[in-house]
């Protein structure tokens, strides 16, 4: 018998809502309510998120979000600026103490993302983890060049032609994991280097020529053009079998629909956690 584990695919929600839901799944699992859960979702409008840590002000052009009328949200976890347009984003929520969960973040970074692995051969893509094997990648890692999340890979991130196709993030929470990442199906770099400040021209045209061998969307990798449908098919079934579980389609209770909305509006949506320094 395999363990269930509750599957919601929320599609496309507001950024404070997003991680509203993402941050009450960890509070209904530590409570015991729900079982782990995996959740697929996307932003509408289009989205930048920041990291837990990140400095609103100093690494994002706040003006360019307003003048293309695109959302902002921090993320409670950790990591740097993410772009959120044409992608799946995933969230997995499961207790520290599952059984053979790993202790150390990064291992049990490996054993989570082994579901995104499996979901990218799915579609038929030779991605593999990236292991920074050299003192120049481990050094990135300690000392990004940039706020911009897919400017390099970390440990155990998804990797195809040794350029990253998907980006997450980790936060630990009253025992549970909350890992959540983008799984990029096209990616408009004009778009995405718009939105960060540098400190001159040259600097963001040196980003700018970097960005192509650093990070690659899926439907530049394939000849058929892959869907979020498709997407969700092959990350669902990925997961399943990475993980050898049984995802069981969950909706929220109105009691838990309220709960979200309540954090969203308490937390999500204010100024004070949005740009605190």
């Amino acid at each position: 018998m395999k363990t269930k584990w509750y599957f919601i695919n929320s599609g496309p929600c507001r950024p404070s809502y997003n991680m509203a839901l993402d941050e009450a799944l960890l509070d209904f699992h530590s409570n015991g309510e729900i079982p782990p859960v995996i959740r697929f979702y996307e932003w509408n409008p289009a989205t930048l998120s920041i990291g837990y840590f990140q400095r609103a002000e100093k690494d994002i052009n706040l003006q360019a979000i307003r003048d293309q009328q695109l959302g902002f949200v921090r993320r409670p976890t950790g990591g740097r600026a993410v772009f959120h347009d044409s992608e799946l984003t995933y969230s997995i929520i499961v207790s520290e103490e599952y059984p053979d969960m790993p202790v150390t973040v990064t291992e049990a970074y490996r054993v989570l993302s082994e579901g995104l692995l499996e979901g990218f051969k799915n579609l038929g893509l030779n991605a593999y983890f990236s292991v920074p094997d050299t003192a120049e990648k481990k050094q990135d890692l300690k000392n990004p060049k940039s706020a911009v999340c897919f400017d390099a890979p970390s440990w155990y991130e998804l990797v195809v032609e040794e350029k990253k196709v998907a980006g997450s993030a980790q936060t630990r929470q009253k025992g549970v994991i909350l890992q959540h990442g983008a799984i990029l199906l096209d990616l408009d770099e004009d778009k995405l280097l718009s939105l960060f400040n540098f400190s001159s021209d040259a600097v963001r045209e040196r980003m700018k020529k970097r960005l192509p061998d650093k990070a690659v969307a899926i439907n530049d990798l394939t000849d058929r053009h892959i869907t979020i449908e498709d997407c969700v098919k092959a990350f669902k079934a990925g997961f399943e079998k990475a993980l050898e579980i049984e995802l069981v389609p969950y909706e929220l209770t109105e009691k838990q629909k309220q709960y979200v909305e309540s954090l969203e509006e308490k937390k999500y949506l204010t100024d004070e956690w949005n740009f605190r320094k």
